[in-house]
């Protein structure tokens, strides 16, 4: 269809024909994930939106699009404000503004592949107020008009091997039964995409950026399995190395098959598995315990193998990003570069590895005022020159077969201004305040945020979203349940202990509308803290990204000596992991900026 105005009145039509008063369009796919496949961007094709998280909702004489402050300015960007109502989340929910615009006894729909049941009692509540009511369709009505929808990807599977994943599958579904014998079930359901490429050791290319396939499991009390995805997936290789106790099925035969557990128990999480999964498991007559899927923190507990191979990826990725920051530097000042153009050379430089397997999300290469919208995607109309004057945020990441990585630096563009360099410098105290953080075991990552903020705070200043995310291991790159952040921010606070062998990330930032950002993010893990004397197990983290902090945006006389002694034993790390995978004249731009400051 020419327009998005266009796509907007034939789902008006759709709606009217299906005796539909409105719809909800949310941007997940049947697994609840974060990143979605093409055939799964109905959000983005309906109303041009290309951020990773949002919501509309289309009435007959209405729309709204629902967005968190990460995205407060994209959103404003990318969709039309004469067909669409901004609405900020989670001041005001879907549910809420359902209730208070839906018309009196009207219909409105909702796929239940794509929403959990929470959020359908939520909506269906908030509904009846008002005398409305929550339909579930078994066609979704935007796959109706939209004629060119791609289908899902044909790609196969592969194997990740058993010594990169640090224990067997069959180990890991023994693992999985034992849960299952404590909590007296029959079988669980995985739903959720990076779950089920974790308990079988299998990855795919379903997803752009994220090595999952779109597939199902059911893992049963005896440790064997059955596993749901489209037949021509499974090669030889994959088929040998699932065996015998694993029963692969096509997909399609996934929801009849949950309809076969009549007096059985089975364990399924409210977050991952949506609501016609739990209404499919109800009618067939099977008891549903509405559990944590039990792979969530196995997975997020990362083994021996699984860090070493980490520790390699970051290597390799680290060398990629001090080519492009030393290219950068000398090309940037002399004009010409684009924000695109930026992106498509850090690309170039990590595929030069030999190693890269994919991006691990969509560059964001963002130079002036696009660096202050945090999750800010360049394509080619929003594309700026980079210029003198401006700060360069680039926050990027790859997937290599060892690990997941995720990095964040800003680069001057001649020279900045002291406020820059103000902001900058209390942005990397906040990222040493986490990095050299010392707590208790147990403690959770909503009680570290405020490390990060404090040097901000002190000045009146503040950013808009968490502090830290979960990483997987040659998975997703934004893995739960750990997290640091506030209630307040985008994703809510982490009350989940953190505990030896996470991942995360530690990226503070600032971010000033219509002029600059400021990011710095390392991928940290969670290691045991030798404390002499201590009374209590102890914990703290282990930088693992290596690549160097800008020096000329650092005021050294906003460091305390012992953050002063941090950047600088951080950037000989650098040197010593980063530096013998240079060329000499690489090598030595990097010992400039790895030299002692203060």
């Amino acid at each position: 269809m020419s327009s998005y105005a266009d796509r907007l009145h034939a789902l008006r039509e759709q709606l009217k024909r299906d005796r539909l008063d409105g719809f909800v369009v949310p941007l997940t796919d049947e697994h609840m994930s974060e990143y979605v496949g093409a055939y799964a961007q109905r959000l983005a094709w309906l109303t041009g939106f290309q951020g990773s998280a949002g919501t509309a909702v289309v009435l007959s004489e209405a729309a709204a699009i629902f967005t968190d402050g990460r995205y407060t300015l994209q959103v404003r960007q990318q969709v039309s404000g004469d067909h669409w109502d901004y609405v900020a989340v989670p001041a005001t929910s879907v549910s809420s503004w359902l209730g208070a615009n839906a018309p009196d006894g009207g219909r409105i729909g909702y796929d239940p592949w794509l929403h959990t049941r929470a959020w359908v009692e939520e909506a269906r509540k908030a509904l009846a107020e008002k005398g409305a009511e929550l339909v579930p369709v078994t066609s979704n009505p935007i796959d109706s008009v939209w004629a060119d929808r791609p289908a899902p990807s044909p790609a196969t599977l592969s194997v990740h091997p058993d010594e990169a994943a640090g224990k067997s599958s069959p180990a890991k579904r023994a693992e999985i039964a034992d849960w299952l014998h404590e909590r007296k079930a029959d079988a669980v359901v995985l739903a959720a995409l990076d779950s089920v490429a974790w308990a079988f050791n299998i990855r795919g290319n379903d997803v752009a950026h994220t090595p999952v396939a779109l597939a199902y499991a059911i893992v049963n009390a005896d440790g064997t399995a059955d596993l749901f995805v489209a037949p021509e997936k499974i090669t030889d290789a994959v088929r040998q190395h699932l065996g015998n106790a694993v029963r692969v099925h096509d997909r399609a035969a996934f929801a009849p098959a949950l309809k076969t557990f009549a007096g059985k128990r089975v364990a399924a999480d409210p977050g991952s598995a949506v609501a016609a999964i739990f209404d499919a498991l109800e009618s067939g007559g099977a008891k549903v315990l509405p559990v944590r899927d039990p792979v969530i923190l196995a997975k997020a507990i990362k083994n021996p193998a699984e860090i070493a191979g980490h520790k390699t990826a970051q290597a390799i990725d680290g060398a990629a990003l001090v080519r492009f920051l030393k290219w950068f530097e000398e090309t940037a000042p002399a004009g010409g570069l684009t924000e695109m153009s930026a992106a498509d050379k850090l690309r170039a430089f990590r595929e030069e590895t030999g190693a890269l397997k994919d991006l691990s999300f969509d560059t964001i290469s963002a130079t002036g005022p696009n660096g202050a919208i945090p999750h800010y995607k360049v394509t080619d109309e929003s594309s700026l020159p980079i210029e003198r004057g401006q700060l360069y945020l680039v926050d990027s990441g790859g997937q290599y077969a060892a690990g997941t990585t995720d990095v964040t630096r800003v680069m001057p563009v001649g020279e900045a201004s002291d406020e820059m360099k103000d902001r900058f410098t209390r942005v990397l105290k906040g990222h040493i305040g986490i990095a050299t953080a010392i707590f208790p075991d147990g403690t959770t990552g909503a009680q570290l945020d405020s490390f990060a903020r404090a040097p901000l705070w002190e000045v009146g200043l503040d950013y808009g979203h968490g502090t830290g995310h979960g990483v997987g291991a040659y998975l997703s790159v934004h893995e739960g349940p750990q997290r640091i952040a506030q209630p307040f921010y985008p994703g809510g606070q982490s009350l989940e202990p953190l505990r030896a062998g996470m991942f995360l990330s530690n990226e503070p930032g600032y971010y000033k509308a219509g002029e600059y950002g400021i990011r710095i993010e390392n991928l940290v893990l969670v290691v045991p803290a030798e404390i002499p004397g201590a009374e209590q197990p102890m914990l703290g983290f282990e930088t693992l990204t290596f690549a160097p902090i800008e020096r000329t945006l650092i005021k050294p006389n906003l460091l305390t000596k012992q953050e002063l002694a941090w950047i600088n034993s951080y950037h000989m790390r650098v040197l010593e992991v980063i530096g013998t995978r240079l060329s000499e004249d690489d090598r030595q731009w990097l010992e400039a900026k790895c030299a002692p400051i203060g």
